[in-house]
């Protein structure tokens, strides 16, 4: 359940209450048993972690064109290793995993 920010219309005393976000907006004053109004509220900061959220979404512009030029040198090895005419298969995946690990070597510096 949420919490809401009442304020007392007659002592003008602060306090908060936990209410279903279907009850009616309204409180009772714990001090002196007047009508409390809800306050409008600033919310809180959210970020989201975990699985399923990238935290590039919120990387600098630098650190965006890194990746861009990253991923356009393990597009080129592929495209390379394409057009290979023997083992074609077998030299493209060995040139998205020496790619790939270029990428993680490269990225294991730090940011």
């Amino acid at each position: 359940m949420p919490t809401y920010e009442y304020r007392c219309r007659d002592c003008g005393r602060d306090f908060d209450l936990f209410q279903r976000m279907s009850d009616k907006p309204g409180a009772i004053c714990p001090d002196c048993g007047g009508r409390a109004e809800r306050l409008i509220s600033g919310g809180a900061g959210l970020l989201f972690k975990g699985e399923g959220f990238y935290i590039t979404d919120y990387r600098s512009e630098a650190y965006r064109e890194s990746a861009k030029q990253e991923s356009g040198a393990e597009s080129e090895a592929v495209a390379s290793a394409d057009s290979g005419s023997s083992g074609g298969a077998a030299k493209t995946a060995k040139a998205v995993k020496a790619a790939k690990a270029a990428k993680t070597e490269g990225s294991s510096g730090g940011e």
